[in-house]
């Protein structure tokens, strides 16, 4: 058995594990696990928000295994799924991190937001926010009480 790796699948652990790390950071956690579901689960709430062609652009620019997680269980002919309010979209990904009750839903969605924010391209950052309600943008990075 060999013990050579494909480059690839390295490359894509190594992002994959900076972006947790880099969540684990913001939640103010050491738990991997925990930051891997939040991440999920505001990538899926985000994914399914967005055009098929938005959601696809965002996709292109996740690690390899982000990427896979983000498009599991993925139905595109069902979005964008209309959430026009932030109560909305936080029961979107509550209904994701349902076993964990005790989660704060909207400081771990705005700790998601930040590092996704960190780790794609400025303005792939600015489509998504625009293509967002309101109350939703209001949750990113820097977003102003105008929106």
């Amino acid at each position: 058995m060999s013990t050579n790796s494909l480059r690839v699948f390295d490359e894509t652990h190594h992002k994959t594990n900076i972006w947790l790390k880099d969540l684990m950071e913001v939640m103010d956690s050491d738990d991997r696990q925990r930051a891997y579901r939040v991440l999920r689960a505001v990538l899926h709430a985000l994914r399914d928000r967005l055009t098929v062609d938005e959601a696809a652009k965002l996709g292109a620019q996740l690690p390899m295994l982000v990427r896979g997680f983000y498009y599991e269980g993925w139905h595109p002919a069902g979005t964008p799924v209309k959430m026009r309010h932030r109560d909305e979209f936080l029961g979107h990904v509550r209904e994701r991190l349902r076993d964990a009750p005790d989660m704060d839903v909207e400081q771990a969605t705005r700790a998601a937001f930040a590092v996704i924010a960190r780790h794609i391209t400025g303005g792939e950052v600015d489509s998504i926010i625009h293509s967002m309600p309101k109350e939703v943008r209001q949750m990113w990075p820097g977003a102003t009480a105008a929106g």
